[in-house]
């Protein structure tokens, strides 16, 4: 799915050190990222694997703009597809070595039952849909063999951690007393469960706009992005770890992937960031905290977003515009961080000479018209699908002016196969997660969340929240963003909304964010670990750096949590400009406190001081605006009265 090619290009590498980069990545992300961990096809069967991904990718594209279906039966096909591929994709399990074009004999059989299970139900959907629950023993078989496949098609894509989750909410509903029969028909034929809401954006939304980033991918883009970050920020003091900051926030919209923008964006800045002076898991943590936050960057966020706009019924546009400013704050502390980290270590940047110059870069500036394109149209008021479709094209017309990047038939050909592998692991991540939804709302477990959580909490919104974090860290460990979203959307947002009063769209970001987080969060940090594997690094030393620099990310959303003005609810532009103003200095004077260097090194009493400040301006309200103000403009001064008899004493 990744080009790391057009990464690794930009660094002056002979041609056999870049293929031995090329493959130590691969090999990092097989370890790491099991999207990339997949079976090795040669000749004819290469040949009809890549027509089938292709067939796939251009049968959602089909399906989107021409077909007319129901959306049991739109959803039922793409899920049936999805297990088929990943059955001939994906082996057993991860780093077992592979026979060249062999596929167990179980594999072909889980293949073609599980998909059976799904077809089956198009094929006879009417009949099926006039039993209801009275659905015959034929239709119950088929359900359980369609549940158990999926569920073993997800552990190949997305890990062990999901399973355990979903199992433990089947198990629930079958302890409440529920028949088999009326499980079985709640989660495998209707659309509370698996072809519930989240394979329904899945098979709109997401696939698409995985389509549209494999093409954007294959402009260019991802390399310009990292060259104007260069160009922006290379030549300031500790510039390659701001390079880190600015290319991934950038990257990381395009390939939606924490791991993937982590090995791909890393490859270049990592060795860079070492090589100025940089320890091995601060460079790690540095490239894994941003790589994770791309997830969180307009206008094209995780996949997780497509879904809460559903969840909150809002326009896409309008998940956009309230994470303008949360996605600020969190770069802005990053960089800060990073600064102040490079000023402690007093770190240079990169030669000029060696960076590329911005007036060369301004020709290139077309390759942004696709994103120009689809940001246009989802504000205009176009169906998601439809933008997305569109500015694919407009990418594929604009890589048609860049020589190394023009696209023929095999590149255009290329781009739908990676769009189509891309999808698959989503997919049954969402399946899987539809399976929680379903056992939630048939069991009314929801609820119960609900009750118990605002038992303890109380009306005390600050501990709710505190629960809520907990559960969604813990819940997101090895599991995928978008399904990790889903299983604390239907259960702990509830609360939020319900119990605290909270709007939704806050309540939902409040777990999107927390979900997110999970990827460098230990113990299982696999952004971070992918980062410490390019970098050479200490794997939980890196992860424990990367949660440091990600600091923003346990902060902001208690901030737009107490003062919806971060997110553009119930507010005036006067509070707003406040709520930022405020919440920046305050992660200023956080960024400072953690890294302990400011304009001179701080003591720990002094760090503790703007730490402490920091989150007094973080907090809403004019009185600890005023304290935290006051607190920090002292930091300030007692730091440059300091650093001046250094300097004077020097």
């Amino acid at each position: 799915m990744f080009q790391k090619k057009d990464k690794i290009s930009s660094v002056n590498t002979t041609p056999l050190q870049r293929e031995e980069t090329l493959q130590d990545l691969e090999a990092v992300m097989k370890k790491y990222d099991r999207e990339s961990n997949t079976r090795p096809f040669e000749g004819v069967p290469k040949i009809i694997v890549r027509c089938m991904l292709i067939g796939f990718a251009l049968f959602a594209i089909y399906m989107n703009l021409f077909a007319n279906w129901g959306e049991q039966i739109r959803r039922c096909l793409f899920l049936g597809m999805v297990i088929l591929l990943i059955f001939t994709i994906f082996p057993r399990r991860k780093g077992m070595v592979q026979k060249v074009n062999y596929i167990p004999w179980y594999d072909w059989v889980m293949g073609i039952a599980g998909s059976a299970g799904f077809f089956y139900y198009v094929i006879n959907f009417n009949n099926i849909l006039q039993k209801a629950t009275r659905i015959g023993q034929v239709e119950v078989i088929m359900g359980i063999i369609g549940i158990l496949v999926l569920t073993e098609a997800c552990r190949r894509v997305t890990g062990i951690p999901i399973i355990v989750v979903a199992t433990g909410f089947v198990i629930y509903a079958f302890s409440s007393g529920l028949p088999l029969r009326r499980i079985i028909y709640n989660l495998f034929y209707t659309t509370t469960g698996v072809i519930g809401v989240p394979i329904g954006v899945c098979s709109t939304f997401i696939v698409l706009f995985i389509i549209f980033g494999a093409f954007l991918e294959a402009t260019g883009i991802s390399n310009f992005f990292i060259q104007c970050a260069n160009a922006f920020a290379g030549a300031s003091s500790g510039g390659p770890a701001k390079v880190a900051v600015i290319s991934s926030a950038l990257c990381g919209m395009v390939s939606g992937s924490s791991v993937g923008n982590t090995v791909t964006t890393g490859s270049v800045t990592i060795p860079m960031m070492k090589k100025t002076g940089y320890p091995g898991e601060f460079a790690g943590a540095v490239e894994a905290a941003a790589s994770t936050g791309g997830q969180i960057m307009p206008p094209i966020m995780g996949a997780a977003a497509f879904l809460m706009a559903e969840m909150c019924g809002v326009e896409y546009a309008t998940i956009i515009q309230k994470a303008i400013l949360p996605a600020f704050l969190y770069f802005s502390g990053i960089f800060l961080m990073v600064h102040f980290k490079a000023r402690k270590l007093k770190l240079m940047g990169i030669p000029k000479e060696e960076l590329p110059k911005l007036r060369h870069l301004v020709k290139d500036i077309y390759l942004l018209l696709p994103l120009v394109m689809l940001v246009y149209m989802i504000i205009d008021g176009y169906t998601m699908s439809r933008s997305a479709i569109f500015a694919t094209l407009v990418a594929i017309v604009v890589s048609m002016f860049n020589k190394e990047y023009r696209m023929n038939v095999d590149g255009f050909f290329t781009a739908l196969e990676n769009g189509g592998k891309g999808t698959l692991s989503v997919a049954a991540a969402c399946g899987m997660a539809g399976i929680i939804a379903g056992v939630v709302s048939m069991t009314g477990l929801g609820q119960i969340f609900i009750s118990g959580i605002v038992s303890i909490a109380g009306d005390n919104l600050m501990i709710a929240l505190i629960l809520t974090m907990v559960c969604c860290i813990i819940l997101g460990m090895g599991v995928p963003t978008t399904a990790n979203y889903i299983i604390m959307a239907t259960t702990c947002a509830p609360i939020l909304i319900t119990g605290m009063n909270m709007d939704i769209i806050a309540a939902n970001m409040f777990v999107f964010y927390f979900g997110i987080v999970a990827d460098i969060t230990p113990p299982v940090a696999l952004a971070a670990y992918a980062g410490a594997a390019i970098a050479g690094a200490n794997p939980m030393k890196t992860a424990f750096n990367a949660t440091m620099l990600a600091i923003a990310a346990f902060i902001i959303p208690y901030v737009f949590a107490y003062n919806e003005a971060l997110l553009f609810i119930n507010t005036t532009p006067i509070q707003v400009v406040q709520v930022v103003i405020t919440s920046f200095v305050g992660m200023f004077s956080i960024a400072a406190g953690i890294i302990g260097f400011m304009f001179k090194e701080m003591n720990p009493v002094m760090r503790g001081i703007s730490i402490g400040a920091g989150l007094l301006l973080i907090h809403p309200g004019i009185l600890t605006d005023v304290i935290g103000v006051a607190i920090i403009g002292m930091v300030v001064v007692s730091q440059l009265i300091g650093n001046k008899k250094k300097l004077q004493t020097a």
